[in-house]
C-alpha cells in the first residue's frame, strides 16, 4: 500500500500578503487551491490514504484526511515537519509532497513505481520553466546531476553554468520504510538544533555523502512550484487546468 504525506506546516514568507490569513497551499490556481490539485493528483494515481502535516494556521484545514502536527513549525524546517509523520513513513511506502507545488497523477504513479527505497522526481526540461520565472535562471537553480544508471549524483549547490544542471528537483519524493530507516539513522547522528535547521535538499545532500542511493524519476506532464505571487500568475497562462 502506498500512502501520501503533504508537508503543509510552513507559512511561505515570500508569498507576502497571500499567506497572511491562509496557509500557502490555499492559494488558487484555475479556481482550485493548490491543495485541491495535490489531492486530485494523488487520488488520481490511486493513493487513497493521505495525511497532511500542518502547523501555520492548522485550524484552517478541514479535509477528511489524517493529520500530523508540527507545533514548532515557526522555529524548524521541513525535515522536522517530515519527522512528524514517522508513524506512516516507518510502516508503508509513502509519497511525500511539498504543499506549494502542482503536478500530475502520471508523475505520482511513475514515482510510486520506482524500485528505489528512496526516490525523487525532477524536471529535465527545467530551463524552459526557470527562464519564464526568473530573469536569471541561475539565480535560483541548483545543481542536479545523475549517474549513468539514473541515481542522484549532486543536488543543491550553486552553479556557474546551466550546462552543469541536468534537471531540477521539484518537491515530490518517495520513501519506502527501508529508505526512511536510512534517513532516521542519519538524523540520529545530528543534534536537535541541526535537525531543526535542516531543509529537504540539505538532507538529500547528506544522504548522498553517506553513500545512500537516491533514485530519480522525470516529471510527466506539467508541474509548477509557487514560491512568489508571480508564479501563480505565470501558471494561469502556462499550465492549462485540463492538463493537471
Amino acid at each position: 500500500m502506498t500512502r501520501a504525506i503533504i508537508l503543509a506546516a510552513g507559512r511561505g514568507s515570500r508569498m507576502r500578503e497571500l499567506t497572511e490569513a491562509q496557509p500557502k497551499c490555499f492559494n488558487i490556481l484555475h479556481g482550485r487551491r493548490l491543495l485541491d490539485w495535490q489531492l486530485a493528483a494523488l487520488r488520481g494515481a490511486g493513493v487513497q490514504d493521505v495525511a497532511i502535516v500542518r502547523g501555520y494556521l492548522a485550524e484552517s484545514f478541514a479535509e477528511p484526511v489524517h493529520y500530523f502536527e508540527n507545533p514548532r513549525w515557526s522555529e524548524s524546517n521541513m525535515v522536522r515537519t517530515l519527522l512528524a509523520a514517522d508513524a506512516w513513513l516507518s510502516s508503508d511506502d509513502c509519497i511525500v509532497s511539498y504543499s506549494d507545488i502542482v503536478y500530475t497523477a502520471t508523475t505520482v504513479r511513475a514515482l510510486a513505481g520506482d524500485a528505489s527505497p528512496l526516490a525523487i522526481s525532477y524536471d529535465p526540461a527545467w530551463l524552459q520553466l526557470w527562464s519564464r520565472r526568473f530573469a536569471d535562471p541561475l539565480a535560483d537553480a541548483e545543481s542536479f546531476r545523475r549517474t549513468a544508471d539514473g541515481a542522484l549524483l549532486t543536488i543543491g549547490e550553486r552553479c556557474a553554468s546551466v550546462d552543469e544542471i541536468e534537471g531540477q528537483y521539484m518537491g515530490l519524493l518517495k520513501f519506502t520504510p527501508q529508505g526512511w530507516a536510512a534517513v532516521k539513522a542519519l538524523l540520529a547522528g545530528l543534534s536537535d538544533a541541526d535537525v531543526d535547521r535542516l531543509d529537504m535538499t540539505s538532507l538529500l545532500r547528506r544522504l548522498l555523502a553517506a553513500g545512500i542511493r537516491i533514485g530519480t524519476v522525470a516529471v510527466i506532464g506539467p508541474w509548477g512550484e509557487v514560491d512568489e505571487p508571480g508564479d501563480l500568475a505565470l501558471y494561469h497562462t502556462l499550465i492549462p487546468a485540463s492538463a493537471l
